[in-house]
């Protein structure tokens, strides 16, 4: 077989692209009308838009992987990033779980400490309020000795001389001053602890004004100055405290007269700024304030420059009154104008409860006396300072129908109660051995002593002291200083109780 025949056979086997444009051109040139070169033209031609064709082709391809092969890559990234944002996400979550966990742990401590601060307050408070009681107590022990044997003096026979009077006066007048004194201090003590006990109630305000009147009078009187109680409902009444209300009027009464000028004039005035409220105000013709002392009235121990003064004072009155209003709901103020005077003003909540009207307490000056030829009365008297014994000797001296025993310890005092069965004790409460409220638990216990009145006399002041023994079961709780008339009054009363079995205890006792 020739070289030729070969290249033919394998062209008829495998026709490669020359062979198949051969045979193009081959079926082209048996086309009628055109030539072997035309048609060899147009089948280049056609050859060169195939190869165009699959150039567009390979490009498109190329594309579309380039397209997919980003997509993936977006993809990827994308999955990536989110991965990322997950681990990140849970980094923070894993570091917040660790903070919160600390912040825990640190509440946990805080409420520790809080707590380990709160019963470290509680100590101190308790401290202080131990303090304060034990002070009163040592300051009231000789207080009573010198205020109960002046007032002594005072009413005694034969009659003073107008000199030993003056100076009478000024021993009672300082010996008072003192013991207010030492009252605020305590009464600031027991607010600040948030202990202050308070009876609210329904307050008719023409009462207590008409009991300041009497207990004010006197003093503006003596400064030449004209103390005014205007017209007003006799009906209001105000939802408070009665005592805490006439202390905090009496201080703003004492301070229009102690800051008047000469021959001045007081006027107070109450009045309904609005239904629910009442105000009481007190308009002085003072020198008046500055506004930069306005805003340092009602600080403690603040006198606006007056410790120089001839004034006595602590700057406590004021801080006391405007807490004490506030406690029972209610607001004070104060408008000044220089050379003109002062106003001060509270106002208190007022009562609108329908009530029947009720009867009126009996004045001290009005309440029954034994008289003088009446049976014999044994009265025991448990106290262990000589000074305090000898004083209620002397004031029992004026009643020849009362007879006293003493005893200086609540042991011989049970003896002597149970040997002589008197008609009314009165008691100590700080005493050698057993105390006072003791002694009372066993006198109660016998059905022999226990019908016996029993007063507690005591230099223990503080509101929870009083509390403590009103509660023991004693008759009333008189405190020192004494004063001789509220004692008296306090015995008669007793007295009466253990005569006739009513109860004739003074507001205050069970």
């Amino acid at each position: 077989m020739t070289s030729q025949g070969k290249d033919r056979e394998f062209v008829v086997r495998r026709p490669d692209r020359r062979s198949r444009e051969s045979a193009v051109i081959d079926n082209e040139a048996a086309i009628p009308g055109r030539t072997a070169r035309e048609t060899a033209a147009q089948l280049r031609e056609d050859v060169a838009h195939f190869r165009e064709d699959a150039i567009q082709l390979r490009e498109g391809v190329a594309t579309l992987r380039e397209r997919e092969i980003c997509a993936a890559e977006a993809t990827q990234a994308a999955s990536d990033g989110h991965m990322t944002m997950l681990q990140q996400a849970n980094a923070f979550l894993v570091v917040t779980a660790i903070e919160a966990q600390k912040l825990t742990e640190q509440v946990e401590m805080t409420k520790v400490q809080l707590e380990n601060a709160k019963l470290e307050a509680e100590k101190a408070n308790l401290a202080k309020s131990n303090f304060l009681s034990g002070m009163s107590h040592e300051l009231r022990t000789p207080l009573n000795a010198i205020l109960g044997f002046a007032q002594l003096l005072e009413i005694g026979s034969p009659p003073l001389t107008s000199t030993q009077n003056a100076r009478l006066q000024q021993i009672i007048k300082s010996g008072w001053y003192l013991l207010d004194l030492i009252n605020q201090i305590l009464d600031l003590a027991v607010i600040e602890s948030g202990k202050l006990p308070l009876a609210r109630e329904p307050v008719p305000l023409i009462d207590v004004m008409r009991e300041c009147q009497v207990m004010i009078e006197l003093q503006a009187q003596q400064r030449g100055i004209h103390l005014g109680f205007l017209p007003f409902d006799s009906t209001l009444c105000a939802y408070a405290d009665r005592t805490r209300v006439k202390q905090v009027l009496i201080n703003l009464l004492t301070n229009a007269i102690k800051y008047n000028r000469e021959q001045g004039t007081i006027a107070v005035e109450c009045t309904v700024p609005v239904p629910e409220r009442i105000r009481i105000s007190i308009k002085d013709s003072g020198a008046g304030l500055p506004p930069e002392k306005l805003v340092q009235l009602f600080q403690p121990f603040n006198r606006l420059g007056q410790e120089a003064g001839v004034e006595e004072g602590t700057g406590l009155g004021l801080v006391v009154a405007k807490q004490l209003v506030e406690l029972m709901g209610g607001a004070i103020g104060v408008e000044s104008t220089v050379r003109v005077g002062s106003e001060f003003w509270i106002e208190l909540i007022r009562d609108v409860t329908p009530r029947l009207a009720a009867g009126h307490a009996m004045p001290a000056e009005s309440a029954p006396q034994t008289q003088e030829n009446a049976a014999l009365r044994t009265l025991l008297y448990i106290e262990d300072n000589p000074a305090n014994l000898m004083l209620v000797e002397q004031i029992i001296e004026s009643r020849p129908h009362i007879r006293m025993l003493s005893a200086r310890d609540g042991g011989l005092g049970i003896t002597l109660a149970r040997a002589h069965l008197p008609d009314v004790i009165l008691m100590d409460i700080n005493l050698p051995g057993i105390s006072g409220i003791q002694a009372l638990k066993i006198l109660r216990d016998a059905p022999a002593t226990a019908h016996i009145p029993v007063l507690a006399l005591s230099a223990n002041a503080m509101p929870r002291d009083i509390k403590k023994g009103l509660e023991a079961g004693f008759f009333c709780y008189l405190t020192k200083p004494i004063k001789i008339n509220e004692f008296m009054v306090a015995l008669d009363r007793a007295l009466e109780f253990a005569k006739t079995g009513l109860d004739g205890a003074i507001p205050g006792s069970p």
